[in-house]
């Protein structure tokens, strides 16, 4: 991603991890190795998530159990954030607390009303180990959250209850893809 390159030029896309997966369902091992493999990923990560016309995608979601994930999200305001973090950590959850569509690449073709807090704040590293601070409102507070739940292996499913809960997993049930 130097000398100003769209992000995933040089990926390839990978198939995506759907619902039912265990590597959806585990913590993911913190990253280690800031050297090339790393930045590799980054790249397909990048590539797939713009293949399946994703905001967010984690690396468990092509079947890498590491605490990676990319995002091309807008905020409410229709700012446009871009970036990745290695090791996110979601330090700052506040805010109004709202109920909105939310849906997944992992669960695809679905999506059910989730609660999500409209700020969150994600602290981690870049690709080649440099801190960084992401600071996020509305919709990208709500894509943070996400991503960041599906590092400590939950998805957004498993927010939802209730007749909302049993509503999304009869859509899943009926879903092509689902095993």
């Amino acid at each position: 991603m130097r000398h100003g390159s769209i992000p995933g030029a040089r990926g390839r896309v990978r198939p995506l991890t759907l619902l039912g997966d265990p590597v959806l369902h585990a913590r993911c091992a913190e990253v280690t190795d800031f050297g090339p493999e790393l930045s590799r990923l980054v790249e397909d990560l990048f590539a797939t998530m713009y293949a399946a016309e994703g905001v967010g995608l984690a690396a468990n979601q092509v079947g890498e159990s590491l605490r990676v994930f990319v995002y091309d999200c807008p905020d409410d305001e229709d700012v446009r954030h871009l970036g990745h973090v290695v090791n996110p950590r979601l330090v700052t959850t506040d805010g109004v607390t709202l109920r909105g569509p939310e849906g997944c690449l992992s669960l695809p073709g679905v999506e059910a009303g989730t609660e999500r807090y409209d700020h969150a704040v994600v602290e981690g590293f870049t690709a080649q180990g440099d801190p960084v601070t992401i600071d996020g409102t509305g919709f990208f507070a709500r894509c943070l959250q996400h991503e960041t739940d599906h590092l400590e292996g939950h998805v957004y499913a498993d927010h939802v209850t209730g007749w909302r809960k049993r509503r999304l997993m009869r859509q899943v049930a009926k879903s092509s893809w689902h095993r």
